[in-house]
């Protein structure tokens, strides 16, 4: 049998999995999932578009010490920094499927559009799908900011192959050295991968941990609940600021092995040590089956059952720059 990757503890040397042996639903329980939301109608129904705010303007410099984050929508995050800056899972298109026509459609616009965008120095893509690797977003950002792109293994091949170029792939607690004020260690995740039914998992999912300068920034991808949290704070240390999934989780039998609900992601926050987190991957997309603003009520309860207070956790205004050192 022909190996295309090592052979580890979650991979064959062909397709990747979950080491604990929990595995995401096949495509084959869709059925289940779509008759369950005719019959009980209990997919929430989302605004058709969400009007875009007065954005906030962005900082143009950023002080020693300090970093500007900026929520874009669902996975991307401006990341700004005082000498580079980063953007994660970089998705501006109007759709994520397959083609334009058809698929899940934003309804929260991009709260900063790709020309507004600053220089951008690094791109993290935490895997495959869709909803986190745009490739019109991408083939903008190589012909305009040439940026280097850190992955998962898998994709350096496919993004250049399709005219996406300076790309560096890496395995679980792989690192790359980006420059003297940054490192990027690949992470694990609970999730799978597959862009068509026929390439489930034959690429990797997972986080990032950026080592600065100053600070220790996680950036948790797409993942269910899973040791890995705890795991990458024993190895890694616990971040100064974590980025956490808190939406697309419902039903709970179809999404558990791969999307967290919001008091599990409190549990990732707990389990990293995170000083703060901040909540994304909702309000953009539908994805499933929860109402728009679900996730946030969630989060709230959340806190208030690990009594945490709203700052330890919060989530961000779209569009609108959060600036300052980062809590110590």
């Amino acid at each position: 049998m022909k190996q295309d990757f090592p052979v580890t503890d979650h991979c064959d040397g062909q397709r990747f999995f979950n080491p604990d042996g929990v595995q995401a639903h096949s495509f084959g329980a869709l059925p289940k999932w779509w008759w369950q939301q005719i019959s009980s109608r209990q997919r929430a129904r989302w605004p058709k578009t969400v009007s875009a705010a007065a954005y906030a303007p962005l900082p143009v410099l950023v002080p020693a010490g300090e970093l500007a984050v900026t929520l874009i929508g669902h996975a991307t995050f401006l990341c700004q920094f005082p000498r580079f800056n980063l953007l994660t899972d970089p998705v501006f298109s109007d759709r994520i499927s397959p083609v334009s026509w058809a698929g899940p459609k934003r309804v929260r616009p991009p709260a900063v559009s790709l020309p507004q965008l600053p220089r951008i120095d690094v791109v993290l893509v935490s895997h495959n799908h869709y909803d986190h690797l745009d490739l019109p977003s991408l083939r903008w950002l190589a012909r305009e900011h040439r940026p280097l792109i850190v992955t998962t293994l898998g994709n350096k091949a496919w993004l250049e192959k399709r005219g996406v170029g300076n790309v560096v792939e890496l395995d679980w607690w792989r690192s790359h050295r980006v420059s003297a004020e940054l490192d990027v260690i690949c992470t694990p995740a609970h999730h799978f991968t597959a862009r068509w039914p026929w390439d489930r998992c034959k690429t990797l999912w997972g986080g990032f941990m950026l080592q600065t300068s100053d600070n220790l920034i996680f950036f948790g991808g797409d993942s269910g609940w899973g040791s890995h949290f705890g795991e990458i704070r024993r190895l890694l240390g616990a971040p100064d600021l974590a980025f956490l999934p808190i939406g697309a989780y419902e039903p709970r039998w179809f999404m558990e092995p791969v999307h967290m609900n919001p008091a599990e992601a409190v549990r990732a926050h707990l389990a990293l040590g995170a000083r703060q987190s901040i909540g994304m991957h909702y309000g953009t997309f539908q994805l499933t089956d929860e109402a728009i603003d679900a996730p946030l009520h969630a989060l709230a309860a959340a806190r208030t059952t690990e009594g945490l207070d709203e700052t330890d956790f919060p989530t961000l205004e779209f569009g609108v720059p959060r600036c300052g050192p980062l809590r110590r």
